[in-house]
């Protein structure tokens, strides 16, 4: 047993020696620094905006086509751009989107499950379309 490890009345004591821990106490000062600064109003800044946007199950949905279209050359690359097309990477997201369908059947809004259905719908209508070029 070295120092760190030795029992100290009716329990033990671990001395955690890794720097992201800190002890009770300086949680319990963090914590009411955190409640005094919330009952102050103040500006939030960028960093704190971007995290006040919530992702949720459509926005999560749209994303993942949005990249698709951008792999059909439906949209420019930003740095370059110029359009590219890579049908794997369509199909692929193709694929996610199905079993993000099967997966989720019986637990999304009407909205939500019709959303995904047209997404679907329409990029396997442009992947064909475009595989056929």
């Amino acid at each position: 047993m070295s120092k760190d490890d030795k029992a100290e009345g009716e329990g033990f004591v671990i001395k955690d020696k890794r720097s992201s821990q800190i002890s009770e106490d300086e949680a319990s000062s963090v914590e009411d620094k955190d409640t005094e600064g919330s009952q102050e109003q103040k500006e939030p800044s960028d960093g704190e905006q971007a995290e006040a946007f919530q992702i949720d199950f459509s926005t999560f949905v749209m994303s993942l086509t949005s990249s698709a279209f951008y792999h059909l050359g439906d949209m420019p690359d930003p740095t370059t751009g110029k359009k590219e097309i890579n049908l794997p990477a369509v199909q692929q997201t193709i694929d996610m989107l199905i079993m993000l369908r099967e997966k989720t059947k019986d637990n999304l809004t009407d909205d939500e499950k019709k959303l995904l259905e047209q997404l679907i719908y329409e990029l396997q209508v442009k992947y064909v379309a475009k595989s056929k070029e």
